[in-house]
Order: C-alpha cells, then sequence, then structure tokens
C-alpha cells in the first residue's frame, strides 16, 4: 500500500520534465518545419503559423472544453495533472526558440515525434495527459481495449489533411513521419492496454490473495494443485491484469513466497467484465 500512497511524489516532477521536453520537441524540431502535432496541439500550431497568436497559448486556450469535459470522466486528479502538463507545456514554449536547430526536415519529423512521443508517453504513465485529443484517446480506451497510439494516429488524419492543403502535400507527408512515430513511441511506454494473464503456483496461495486483492482491483480464481513429483499441495491462482500492474504484483509474490512459479502470458483479448481504470 504504501507503494501506491508515494507515487505522487514522483508523478508531479516526471510530468514537469515531460512536459518542458514536449514543448522543445515543438519548439526546436516541428515548428520551425511546419511540422504539425496530432490533434488539438495540431489545430493550435496551424493558427500559430498562420496567425499572430502565439501557439503556446491556443494550445491552453483550444484545451479548455477538453479539460471539463474529462473532470466528469476521468477524474479530478487526471485532469489536474493534465491542466499541470498543458500549463508547463505553454509556459516552457515561450522560452525555447524555435531557431535552436538547423536540421534536415525528414530527420526533424522523425526527431520531433519520437520526442514528443516519449514526453507524451511519460505524462500517461504519470497519471496525467496533455490535454486536446488525448483525453477523448482515454476516455475511449476505458470502455474499449484501444492501443492509445494507434487510436491518436488515426484520430489525427483530420490535422494531416488540412495541412497538406495549408501548407504542400509533402509537408504532410512529414506530419505523418511525427505523428506515427510519437504514435509508436507512445506505445512502447504507455502500455495499459496490454493485459497479461498470471498463472501463480504457490504454497502460500491465502497471503498472495489477500495481498492481491488489497492492493489491485481484480479477480482472481483459485484452484487446488498438486506436485506430480511430488506429491505436494498447492494453490493456483489466475488472474488477468494490465501490463502497468506487473511491477506490483511481481513485487508481492516475491515478498510472500519467492519460491513460487508464475507463468506470465499476454492477453489477446478479455471478454466478460474488466475493471479497465
Amino acid at each position: 500500500m504504501v507503494r501506491k500512497m508515494n507515487r505522487p511524489l514522483y508523478q508531479i516532477p516526471v510530468i514537469f520534465f515531460a512536459s518542458i521536453l514536449l514543448g522543445f520537441a515543438y519548439n526546436a524540431f516541428l515548428l520551425p518545419h511546419k511540422i504539425l502535432s496530432g490533434g488539438v496541439t495540431g489545430v493550435a500550431m496551424i493558427f500559430g503559423l498562420l496567425t499572430p497568436i502565439d501557439t503556446g497559448v491556443m494550445i491552453f486556450a483550444l484545451n479548455v472544453p477538453i479539460l471539463i469535459m474529462g473532470f466528469f470522466h476521468l477524474g479530478k486528479r487526471f485532469i489536474a495533472y493534465s491542466v499541470f502538463s498543458v500549463l508547463v507545456t505553454t509556459i516552457s514554449m515561450q522560452f525555447i526558440p524555435t531557431d535552436l536547430l538547423q536540421i534536415d526536415t525528414v530527420l526533424a519529423s522523425v526527431f520531433g515525434g519520437v520526442i514528443s512521443g516519449i514526453a507524451i508517453g511519460l505524462i500517461f504513465k504519470s497519471g496525467g495527459s496533455t490535454g486536446g485529443f488525448d483525453i477523448i484517446g482515454m476516455i475511449l480506451t476505458k470502455k474499449k481495449d484501444m492501443a492509445l497510439g494507434n487510436l491518436f494516429f488515426i484520430m489525427n488524419a483530420v490535422v494531416i489533411f488540412f495541412s497538406g492543403f495549408l501548407f504542400g502535400w509533402d509537408l504532410a507527408l512529414y506530419t505523418m513521419v511525427s505523428i506515427f512515430a510519437s504514435g509508436k513511441v507512445i506505445d512502447a511506454i504507455h502500455t495499459q492496454h496490454i493485459k497479461l494473464t498470471l498463472m501463480i503456483i504457490t504454497s502460500k496461495g491465502e497471503e498472495i490473495k489477500e495481498q492481491l486483492l488489497s492492493r489491485l482491483y481484480r479477480g482472481i480464481t483459485i484452484l487446488e494443485g498438486e506436485g506430480a513429483y511430488t506429491k505436494e499441495k498447492r494453490k493456483v491462482l489466475i488472474t488477468v491484469i494490465s501490463r502497468y500492474e506487473l511491477t506490483e504484483v511481481k513485487s508481492i509474490i516475491k515478498e510472500i513466497d519467492p519460491k513460487s512459479f508464475v507463468n506470465i502470458t499476454e492477453t489477446v483479448e478479455v471478454m466478460g467484465f474488466f475493471h479497465r481504470n
């Protein structure tokens, strides 16, 4: 339980530095080459490139109604972290120069996408978001298991389309490369959509069961097992968890019964009730 209580202590610093990293990716790589980010941020970039309005300020303004919607679906802490992230990104973009690097457009699209993907993935993993389509994507993934990065890529097709008409189709393709790279990195870091099936064979089944039930919101099926060679009785615990919970589950098992046998397999699909928060 101590592990869960301590999480906010590192979540806020991670979101802070990741948001600055995101502002760096926008100003140093994407905006100088008119390569757009995805979603609401991409729309804000269009306004920033076509009007005197600062892109960072526009990002914040467009996010306000979406943040209000997320408040009712995703909880106070998630939205508080998201507002914090948007504010830090907006402020950092006022100080990071857009002529910091002089590199090729292809390299800018790839590295801008990768760096922004790292930043967004860390923000997601710390319990926040960068607003915009991120919040819409999180609401949708709560209802159905989907890879967040792939979902963003689909939603961002509109931004790519407008980018082609406004700035030329070469830049639209660079935008697509950037968004694709960002989505893949997000999925590599934010793995909550991945489900794992655990089969735990242990002589301390009751103790492990009690800890899992108290520290996770997951159902557990218990079977009676017997060693074919030793003839010793064992409990077989079967449960399905998200990839994000694996570290804590392994810690619980090692604390109680380091000699237990654990088989971990990736689950293709879960049918029926499964808590997705």
